[in-house]
C-alpha cells in the first residue's frame, strides 16, 4: 500500500527511503566508531595494567625524577662554566709575534718579540735579540695595552698584533671559501 500524502511537496515514500538510508549510514558510522574505541581501549588497558607491564604512573614518576636530575646537573654545569669563564678572563689568550733581525750583521730573523695579553690587554712582551756574541732576552710588563718602559717598534707591533688577534680570527672565519663562491 502506497501512501499518497505529501510532506513539503515531497511524497512520503521518498522521505521514508531517505530517512532509512540516513539511519543505515549512521549505523555504519556508529559501528566504525565503536571499533576504533575498542582498539584504543585495548591499547590503554595493555599500557595501564597487567602483571608484566610496568605501571604507567611509576614510569612517569621515574622520568620526572630523571628530568629533575638533568635540571640539577645543568645548573651545576652552568655554575662551573661561569667559574671557568672567570678564570679564563685572567689567562693570556692573545698572542702577537714579530720576528726580525736585531743587528745588521745577522740574518734569518732569529730575534723576536712575543706579546702575551689577557682580555684586558694586560700581560707582558718578551723580546729576545740574537747576536754573534749571544742571545739576550727582555721582558716588559703591559697594562691595558700600554707599557711604562720604552718599547721598540717590534715590541709595539707584537702588542698591536696581540690586541687585534680576535678581529683577525673573525675576518679569517668570515671570508668566503672558494667552495662557497662556486
Amino acid at each position: 500500500m502506497l501512501l499518497s500524502t505529501a510532506v513539503f511537496g515531497i511524497s512520503l515514500e521518498i522521505v521514508i527511503v531517505v530517512l532509512l538510508l540516513l539511519i543505515i549510514i549512521l549505523g555504519v558510522i556508529l559501528a566504525l566508531t565503536i571499533r576504533q574505541l575498542q582498539i584504543v581501549s585495548r591499547k590503554y588497558y595493555t599500557l595501564t595494567s597487567g602483571s608484566t607491564a610496568k605501571d604507567l604512573e611509576s614510569i612517569m614518576l621515574t622520568r620526572f625524577k630523571e628530568m629533575d636530575k638533568v635540571k640539577a646537573r645543568m645548573k651545576r654545569f652552568n655554575k662551573e662554566h661561569k667559574t671557568f669563564k672567570g678564570h679564563l678572563d685572567s689567562c693570556y689568550n692573545k698572542m702577537g709575534l714579530v720576528k726580525y733581525d736585531a743587528f745588521d750583521s745577522m740574518a734569518g730573523e732569529l730575534s723576536f718579540s712575543l706579546a702575551l695579553l689577557n682580555d684586558e690587554n694586560s700581560g707582558f712582551v718578551l723580546s729576545t735579540m740574537h747576536s754573534k756574541q749571544g742571545c739576550f732576552s727582555y721582558a716588559k710588563e703591559v697594562i691595558q695595552g700600554e707599557s711604562y718602559i720604552a718599547l721598540s717598534k717590534e715590541e709595539k707591533e707584537a702588542i698591536r698584533k696581540a690586541q687585534t688577534v680576535d678581529e683577525e680570527i673573525e675576518r679569517m672565519t668570515n671570508e668566503p671559501d672558494e667552495e662557497d663562491i662556486m
